[in-house]
């Protein structure tokens, strides 16, 4: 008595057949159809009636093995409920009438998932959304072992999507330096490939390659939105400072430098001290310096 076993089903293989050229054989049931109608229509006794009748039945049954295909396009065939094959050649073709014809696209398709809230590697909550490519490229397991391989795909994916982003942060200032990870919205690439990769292991049992995966759509969650936006605020208005300083110092040095090599003023260190302090305040204020210009007192 076989038991069932509790791992993952077994896989069904796939194996291309031939089909019979579809014209040489509508050459030969055009013919026997014409018989057909003739011995059915001319007078005759009922040996000749019941030969006309079965002849117009079998060549009409043949006619159901006929089909065409696109290309990018297959049939899988099933016999009684066993598979008999999968038929990939574009054209014109006939097989035995007693198969049944299950076609199946092997063109790329476009899905874009939903948007998912996601609690990233910080535990920050954003919303993710991605854009896959993707074909069947084996017949027989996008048929037989799922049951849509579309439907499959789907859920899968946006499983994939939340283990990608749950184990990356959002930005590459939150991302742990000492792990050398990559963030989800400065490392594009990178994410795209892992993403890619991990979806692609999800759908292997259903036959399907995935030839791309990006990230569509990528965000807070609106809860902490205006948060992190005054955060990026701050981080620029830093980043801008600290460009302003070191221009400022920049230009300082080299103003002290060429009055002292050209000897048009010799300074103290105090009234170095004094100079610099009046040339940072003018160049990082942010509104335009007042200066108090100091006049010289006569002696009495």
């Amino acid at each position: 008595m076989n038991s069932k076993s509790s791992g993952r089903a077994i896989s069904t293989s796939e194996y291309i057949i031939s089909a019979s050229n579809g014209w040489v054989m509508l050459m030969v049931l055009l013919p026997a159809l014409l018989l057909a109608i003739f011995l059915i229509a001319t007078p005759g006794g009922p040996i000749k009636l019941f030969a006309g009748l079965s002849l117009l039945a079998v060549t009409l049954f043949c006619c159901k093995g006929l089909f065409t295909l696109e290309p990018n396009q297959a049939a899988v065939m099933i016999f009684f409920g066993s598979y008999a094959g999968t038929v990939c050649e574009s054209g014109f073709f006939w097989v035995n009438p007693f198969y049944s014809k299950t076609r199946v696209s092997l063109r790329i398709n476009n899905w874009n998932t939903p948007v998912l809230k996601v609690n990233d590697e910080r535990g920050s909550p954003i919303e993710i959304a991605a854009v896959i490519a993707w074909r069947i490229q084996d017949t027989a397991r996008a048929i037989f072992d799922v049951e849509s391989a579309l439907h499959y795909l789907q859920i899968q994916s946006e499983s994939a999507i939340r283990q990608v982003a749950s184990s990356h942060a959002y930005d590459d200032t939150e991302a742990p330096a000492e792990k050398g990870k990559k963030s989800l919205r400065t490392d594009l690439d990178a994410i795209a490939g892992l993403l890619r990769e991990s979806i692609q292991q999800h759908v292997d049992v259903a036959g399907i390659v995935v030839e791309e995966a990006k990230i569509a759509h990528l965000a807070y969650a609106p809860e902490i939105a205006n948060a992190m936006l005054r955060r990026q605020q701050a981080e620029a208005v830093v980043m801008a400072r600290q460009k302003l300083v070191d221009g400022a110092i920049g230009m300082v040095e080299v103003a002290l430098k060429n009055l002292e090599d050209k000897k048009i003023v010799s300074l103290t260190s105090d009234q170095r001290a004094v100079l610099v302090t009046n040339m940072m305040t003018v160049l990082l204020s942010e509104n335009g310096a007042q200066p108090v210009i100091q006049m010289a007192q006569s002696s009495q």
